[in-house]
């Protein structure tokens, strides 16, 4: 009888795809007390499957805002011996395929051709779902862009203030997301998002001077986002001010309410069985 609460974060997309995986899915969501999602089209998602729609909150990933803070831009190209006057995009994840980081670089290109002097930030290593690196330095190769496109390897968050504050996009082309942290990681630094029109990110995307969504798998439409965004004169106390707005303590009172309404004590020290 101890009240049990299951938050969906974004892999439930391609987990309900696999054989008996949905079933197993609906039997766990059945059991819950109370549903979690951080982002409304999971919830959506989820009532699609078949789950309660009664049983849902939707609460968004946080930021913290002290751990990612805008560096001087000059100092930390300097840092990554970076062009001062170049154009730097970044993404930040784990280097699986469903990242996206292949859109991307497919675009370079078309930008150079525009007279960009574009440079790539690419963060991230292999985790649980592969490594798609080796793949990606040999599209980097053939495209002719090895001095452009830059691979930092896995980088703790204390570090990604670095990179983030040496960019002037962050781009995020990926196949699905639930509620991606890592966009108001990106804006808690001053950096506009271009990210594709799947999971929370339009949630997170909500307004234009905070960037551009576009349709996932249209590699035009993203090179045209991208040379838009590279050429725009954004607002960055907007941006900074935005992830300040979804600061970690909010999502927090938000789950305690939560779990309050479930019959769990607000003070965790007072003993009382929940």
């Amino acid at each position: 009888d101890i009240p049990c609460t299951v938050t969906l974060r974004g892999t439930e997309v391609p987990h309900a795809s696999l054989p008996g995986r949905r079933e197993q899915l609906l039997q766990c969501w059945q059991q819950a007390s109370a549903m979690i999602c951080v982002s409304d089209s999971l919830k959506q998602h989820a009532i699609r499957l078949g789950a309660d729609a009664t049983k849902f909150t939707v609460v968004g990933n946080g930021i913290d805002t002290n751990k990612f803070t805008v560096m001087d831009k000059t100092q930390a190209r300097q840092q990554l011996g970076l062009p001062l006057d170049a154009k730097v995009l970044i993404t930040v994840g784990g280097l699986v395929k469903r990242k996206g980081f292949h859109h991307v670089i497919n675009c370079m290109p078309s930008l150079v051709q525009q007279g960009l002097d574009v440079h790539y930030l690419v963060v991230g290593g292999a985790n649980a779902e592969g490594n798609y690196e080796p793949e990606l330095r040999s599209l980097t190769e053939q495209l002719g862009l090895t001095h452009r496109v830059h691979f930092l390897g896995a980088l703790p968050p204390a570090a990604l203030k670095q990179p983030l504050s040496a960019a002037d996009v962050f781009v995020l082309a990926s196949a699905n997301e639930g509620w991606a942290n890592v966009i108001l990681e990106a804006m808690a630094c001053a950096l506009p998002v271009v990210a594709t029109d799947v999971g929370g990110n339009s949630e997170v995307v909500c307004k234009p001077e905070l960037g551009l969504i576009v349709p996932l798998d249209d590699q035009t439409a993203l090179q045209q986002a991208l040379s838009q965004a590279l050429q725009t004169q954004w607002q960055p106390e907007l941006l900074t001010a935005y992830a300040k707005a979804n600061h970690w303590d909010l999502r927090i009172l938000q789950l305690q309410q939560l779990y309050q309404s479930l019959g769990v004590p607000s003070d965790p020290n007072s003993g009382a069985a929940p």
